[in-house]
């Protein structure tokens, strides 16, 4: 659904922000749905657990970099958010070398929710100062958890002797 959203974003056309959100909303529903159905049923795979963080990653990255080309976005906000993936993903990618799995935190799960929610907002014509909220709220949320993940693994990152 990502090459149809940014493909509607770039098409613009008149309501084509409020398609591209509806199309937002029901990648990121489907994506839920489908993470609930293969726990259900038992059907979790290591393929759907490296692909489904990506997927939501690239989802809303493409929002994110959209919102800074039409200038709704800072650009060092979008890089802080992925350079926080990038260390986190590099972290677990260590841990798992090593024999240990590295759970989402708490802390992550509010940055993610946060996030889209914030995402989802700046869809809306919104006043500055409620878009700045939202830059501040995904700021905060990444730096947190981005901080905890660290701080709760730092044994991990420890050289081998």
């Amino acid at each position: 659904m990502i090459p149809i959203f940014l493909v509607i974003l770039y098409l613009d056309f008149e309501y084509s922000n409020y398609i591209a959100l509806a199309v937002f909303i029901i990648a990121g529903l489907t994506d839920m749905a489908d993470g609930l159905v293969a726990r259900k049923r038992n059907q979790v795979t290591d393929f759907g657990k490296f692909m489904d963080p990506l997927a939501d990653k690239i989802l809303t990255f493409a929002a994110m970099l959209w919102f800074i080309e039409a200038g709704l976005m800072p650009a060092w906000l979008v890089l802080a958010v992925i350079i926080r993936e990038f260390m986190v993903t590099g972290m677990r990618l260590v841990a798992a070398a090593k024999g240990r799995v590295i759970a989402a935190t708490m802390s992550g799960k509010i940055k993610t929710c946060v996030t889209i929610a914030c995402l989802v907002a700046m869809f809306l014509p919104l006043d500055l100062w409620m878009v700045i909220v939202c830059w501040v709220l995904i700021g905060a949320t990444t730096i947190i958890s981005g901080a905890e993940y660290f701080i709760k693994n730092k044994d991990i990152m420890k050289l081998d002797k």
